[in-house]
């Protein structure tokens, strides 16, 4: 699991008590579906889960209650508990308002990231060639996380930095998709550039427009990334 440190730790560590059976379970569920090892729209079976993990059927069921509540699992009736499957409007919106939230982290960024921040940053785009060098997309995506992770610090901010990483687990799967499709991977590094130079140079707009295009799907982009959802991954309406 390669999360942040705040992802990493389940609430009660991060309150400085030990983390609870449940909260470890939330967390290892949290991973699976971010990674796609459950898929949106895979049914989450209480008594399965209880098996597989060696819990009672109460951590398990206080899990997914928490994982309900961060919408990255969905309840259909009597059809039981499911990973949460965005429709494509409120993926679209959900994409505009992480551009929204990255830029204003990244104009933060250029006027209140350190040295130490500022190279931080260069030390994982270079990780993140290597990782397009050797063609590998799942390396590149966990790597990516980590440069988000570093402007996000580099902003400085509490409140936009946490609404960002919400967000991100909500459409977790959908951002990894979309580093799949062809050519996104070497277009990632260019941005990453502008968005590293802008920091760099102390421009506080350049850097959110940066930013804030790189997330967003527009145009061409935009119709790729829909087209290439397979039928579970996304409902119409």
């Amino acid at each position: 699991m390669d999360l942040d440190q705040d992802e990493r730790r389940p609430p009660e560590a991060a309150n400085g008590r030990a983390p609870t059976r449940s909260g470890e379970l939330r967390e290892q569920l949290e991973q699976m579906i971010l990674d796609g090892r459950l898929a949106p729209g895979e049914r989450l079976d209480e008594m399965e889960l209880a098996r597989r993990f060696g819990l009672s059927r109460t951590p398990v069921r206080e899990a997914i209650k928490a994982l309900l509540a961060i919408g990255l699992v969905e309840t259909r009736g009597r059809q039981g508990t499911h990973v949460a499957v965005l429709s494509i409007p409120a993926l679209i919106e959900m994409f505009d308002v992480m551009a929204a939230l990255e830029g204003l982290c990244a104009r933060l960024a250029a006027r209140r990231a350190t040295p130490a921040e500022r190279a931080a940053m260069r030390q994982v785009h270079e990780e993140l060639v290597q990782a397009h060098e050797g063609g590998d997309p799942v390396t590149f995506y966990k790597i990516n996380q980590k440069f988000h992770d570093l402007l996000y610090e580099a902003a400085h901010t509490h409140f936009i930095a946490d609404q960002a990483l919400q967000l991100r687990r909500r459409i977790g799967a959908y951002r990894m998709r979309a580093t799949y499709q062809p050519g996104r991977m070497l277009s990632t590094l260019s941005e990453h550039v502008r968005i590293m130079d802008a920091i760099d140079a102390g421009d506080p707009e350049a850097a959110r427009k940066a930013a804030s295009d790189h997330v967003q799907l527009l145009g061409d982009q935009l119709t790729d990334f829909i087209s290439s959802l397979p039928a579970n991954l996304s409902r119409a309406q």
